[in-house]
């Protein structure tokens, strides 16, 4: 019998961790969250861009587990709004602030502006690095669309309540697991590294 390959998935969102079970559920994998590990220190993203704060977690967090290490950076690109909150989209109202808190600070600022100009997109950067911290891997995934003027749906996480996907009238938050899966940012960043992650020695019913 194969024994499945450790993974970690370098997030402490429950939510994240959840969705990408979702997108790897065919993997025999052994998938570990950094909740699994209380003793490793917070890798700083101190990134100017996603690919470089993916890059650095999955360094940081593959040398002191020493474990395979799959890390995302993501978050929201509002084209009114210069493309903010963009790597700031976790800290957008400051490091303690709730989803919601960063939500509602989204709408504040988009107050004035009509459904034409709510133009936005979520961005996914995806870096694997090995247990010795070496990058093995790195792809990047878009979902375009724009944002509601109000949260809808409990589905997901972040800013999922107030985005809707082009093609889709529903939110990210409203639509079913299986549905976001299929065309948001994650999902396609994944697309690369599940091709990547099949060239490694993990015995996968995908083959």
């Amino acid at each position: 019998m194969n024994t499945p390959c450790s993974l970690l998935i370098a997030t402490r969102n429950e939510g994240k961790l959840e969705e990408f079970r979702q997108l790897l559920s065919d993997f025999q994998l052994d998938l570990h969250g950094l909740a699994d590990f209380p003793d490793v220190i917070a890798v700083p993203e101190t990134g100017d861009t996603f690919i470089e704060n993916a890059s650095l977690k999955a360094v940081g967090y593959s040398k002191q587990t020493g474990l395979l290490t799959l890390a995302d950076d993501s978050g929201l690109e509002v084209h009114a709004l210069g493309g903010a909150p963009g790597v700031l989209s976790a800290r957008y109202a400051g490091e303690r602030s709730s989803d919601a808190e960063r939500t509602a600070k989204l709408l504040s600022a988009l107050l004035t502006f009509p459904a034409p100009r709510r133009t936005a997109r979520f961005v996914s950067a995806i870096a694997i690095a090995n247990g010795e911290g070496h990058i093995l891997n790195i792809s990047v995934g878009k979902c375009d669309g724009h944002i509601d003027f109000a949260p809808r749906g409990s589905q997901g996480f972040g800013y999922d309540p107030v985005f809707i996907p082009i093609g889709y009238d529903k939110t990210f938050a409203e639509l079913k697991p299986a549905s976001k899966n299929q065309v948001s940012h994650r999902a396609r960043a994944l697309l690369s590294a599940r091709e990547f992650l099949r060239t490694l020695t993990i015995p996968s019913s995908a083959r």
